[in-house]
């Protein structure tokens, strides 16, 4: 349905296109801080791993160059 104009859905159900608009403006009021509320959980999400991420990453150089460091130290 979401090809079709509100005229034609209204004239498909014999109803009042102001009517369906009325419709389809109280649904994406009422659904539209949901999406909104979502895409900023996603987003703090994606903040979070990038950051976790990072620590990893530095956690893994630093290591690497401890395991070199001891590898090096036995010989």
């Amino acid at each position: 349905m979401k090809d079709r104009t509100i005229a034609s859905v209204a004239a498909s159900y014999d109803l009042v296109p102001q009517t369906v608009g009325n419709w389809v403006a109280r649904y994406r009021k009422e659904h539209s801080s949901q999406e909104e509320s979502e895409a900023v959980a996603e987003s703090a999400q994606i903040a979070r791993l990038r950051a976790e991420n990072c620590e990893l990453r530095q956690e893994n150089e630093f290591l690497k160059k401890a395991a070199a460091f001891f590898a090096q130290e036995q010989r």
